[in-house]
Order: C-alpha cells, then structure tokens, then sequence
C-alpha cells in the first residue's frame, strides 16, 4: 500500500513539473509582451492621467470656493432671514391662503354618482349646487385671514412672542368654524336629493385649502411663540469664559516648568 502511494505521488510530481515546463515558455513571452505593450502605453498614458488629475484638482478649488461662498451667503442670510421674521412670513402665507380659499368652491352635489362607479377616472358625474366656502358662513374668515396678515406683518418689525398665540388662538377658530360650520353643509344634499336620484354631496378643494390654511395658521403661531431665544450671558460669566480662553504664561525658571508640569 505504501509503495502503490510512492509511486502515485511521484507520477503526480513528474506531471506537474512536465506542466510546469511546458507552461514556463508562454509564461516569460507574455511577460516580455506585457513588458513592451506597458512601454508603449505609459508615454501615451501618462498626459491623459496628468490632465485628469488637474481636472479632479481644479474641480476641487472650485468646489471649496463654491462651498465657502455658499457658507458666507447662509450666514449673512441668517442675520435677515431670523427663526422669527421666517414664522412670521409664513402667519402672511396661511393668513392670506385663508382668505383666498374662501372665494373657491366647497361643496357641491353631484347627480348620478353611482353609476360612474367603475368608469376611468376621465369620466365625472355632473355637479351641481357648487358654493364657495365663505357662503356657508357669510364669509367670517376673511376678516380672520386679514387679521392673521396684520399680526404676520407686526410680527415682522417688532416680533413679539404673543402674536404667534394670537394667530394660533385665530387658527383654531378657524378649524372650529371650518368642522362645526362647513363639513356639515358641505356633506348635506339638500333639496337636490329629492329632484335627482344618486345625488351625493362631496367636498371640493376649497374645503381642505382652507382647513390647510387654518392648520397652518396654527403651526406658524405656536413656531414663532416657540422660537429660538436669545440667551444673555452676564457679565460674571463672561469674565469666567474670558480667563478661560487666557493663554498662560510661560514658566521662568526650570522649578517654576517641574511644578506647573
């Protein structure tokens, strides 16, 4: 058994060297090869990796220049463009979307509806009976949105924390009157229900413009009652932050350096 795995293994040994020779010429030719196709390639090479190169340098000035200017351009921004005026910018938005929002339709009632079901969307049912959202209650929102500008603008010049409860305090009125007042008649067929079979009452978009308008009248009013403070730092605490960042004087002499060391 032993001498059958002797002469195994040297047959084996005797292959793989016959391998290893016939192998070896192809190997040192194609070394050569790659040798010669590297010389000719490096010198043709060699100008377009330059080029590249400078091109990834250039583009990286020119991407710390653009970084550093857009850092100074945020940062003078942020000296105009405060957390304050921001929120009060946006009480002008919602105030005046309020108002807007009242001159477009709410409601209306559409005939038939049932049998559009399953047809694409291409195909409506026939409305009747639109209304604008300031009809369903005598147009009371529009003073309110007016208000919501005027305290926006006020808050502008002199930003003051209780405006934002102020138009918030206007918001939640307004969601009140838009839940309690419009959904109600707004999801009411009224007469129309007797004249025509199928008839539906929905909900146009004037409904969620000034439900959104009132929600955000809100969000703003408390955002700019919550702003970001200033915090005042006393005098006591700047001397303290001042003898802090003091240097220390350099020791004279080489028993002063071993016991501040």
């Amino acid at each position: 058994m032993i001498a059958a795995l002797r002469r195994w293994s040297r047959q084996v040994d005797r292959a793989g060297n016959r391998g290893l020779e016939r192998v070896h010429p192809g190997v040192v030719r194609a070394r050569h090869q790659g040798r010669r196709a590297w010389a000719w390639l490096w010198p043709r090479l060699r100008p377009l990796l330059a080029f590249l190169f400078r091109g990834l340098a250039l583009f990286e000035r020119g991407a710390r220049w653009l970084g550093g200017l857009l850092v100074r351009l945020a940062t003078a921004v942020s000296a105009i463009v405060t957390p304050a005026r921001a929120a009060a910018a946006i009480l002008i938005a919602a105030g005046a979307c309020l108002v807007v929002s009242q001159f477009i339709d709410y409601r209306a009632v559409e005939i038939g509806q049932p049998g559009y079901a399953g047809l694409p969307q291409v195909a409506h049912a026939p409305t009747v009976e639109a209304r604008a959202a300031g009809a369903a209650h005598a147009y009371l929102l529009v003073p309110v949105g007016l208000a919501a500008i005027v305290l926006g603008v006020l808050g502008l010049v002199q930003e003051r924390r209780r405006l934002g409860l102020l138009v918030a305090g206007l918001g939640l009125l307004s969601v009140a009157v838009i839940l309690l007042v419009d959904l109600p008649h707004g999801l009411d067929e009224g007469s129309q229900a007797s004249y025509f079979a199928g008839a539906t009452a929905v909900l146009e978009d004037g409904f969620f413009a000034e439900l959104a308008a009132a929600g955000g009248m809100v969000l703003a009013g408390l955002l700019y009652y919550a702003r970001p403070c200033r915090i005042r730092i006393s005098l006591s605490g700047r001397a303290a932050s001042a003898r802090r960042r003091r240097p220390r004087p350099r020791a004279s002499s080489r028993a002063r350096a071993a016991r501040s060391a």
